[in-house]
């Protein structure tokens, strides 16, 4: 993706272009980020102290590669049913690759410590679909098994499926508002950043600080 891609791409996953390095990525950056770390903080706007709870969801994009629904599901007993269900707004925290950058890495110790990361922040407003219950637990059943040798489906559970589904209730988050932050060496000299990646024993973060820095390594 070249620079210019990279703009416009950031501005239709945020709606505005970021000018920090940390803020320049593209639709395509944010819905993978969403797929390899799918476990989010949910938080309801009116849920006070119970209204939060870390949940699974999937990704659903539009034509131009921005994410516009996160789909997932939840037990019905769990407090955020009725947060979402007396206000659906809500607040999506997702996590990526992180981990702390010693100056023992760099071999500067006049060079300050820093934590690399990269988020995904959301608002949304959540609508509760019953009726896709089912097709939830295939759906996510399908995504995390991906790659496994032989991938467990819902209907090895048996008899019990039934049950299980009923305490359950699916929904859709229709994405509202988008920021996404990846700080990941952006802002390094290149040897600095050549020194972090080969010192750096996290394969995931090392991956993804080569690809928010793709133009700069060639």
């Amino acid at each position: 993706m070249t620079s210019g891609d990279r703009s416009a791409a950031t501005a239709t996953a945020r709606g505005v272009s970021g000018d920090a390095p940390f803020d320049r990525y593209g639709a395509a950056d944010v819905a993978d980020l969403i797929r390899e770390y799918p476990l989010a903080w949910v938080v309801a706007r009116a849920g006070g102290a119970v209204g939060a709870s870390l949940l699974p969801l999937l990704v659903e994009t539009g034509a131009d590669g921005a994410v516009v629904t996160l789909v997932g599901h939840m037990a019905r007993r769990n407090p955020l049913f009725a947060a979402l269900t007396a206000d659906p707004g809500a607040l999506i925290l997702f996590t990526g690759p992180n981990g702390y950058v010693s100056p023992n890495t760099v071999g500067d110790r006049n060079w300050g410590p820093t934590w690399n990361y990269a988020q995904v922040r959301v608002e949304a407003e959540v609508t509760f679909v019953p009726e896709e219950n089912d097709a939830a637990l295939a759906a996510l059943t399908a995504a995390m098994e991906r790659g496994q040798p032989a991938p467990w489906q819902v209907a090895e559970i048996g008899d019990r499926y039934d049950g299980m589904a009923a305490a359950i209730i699916a929904f859709r988050a229709r994405v509202t508002r988008l920021e996404a932050r990846f700080k990941l060496g952006q802002d390094e000299r290149l040897a600095v950043l050549a020194a972090i990646l080969a010192g750096q024993g996290d394969a995931d973060l090392v991956r993804w600080m080569r690809r928010m820095n793709a133009e700069r390594l060639g």
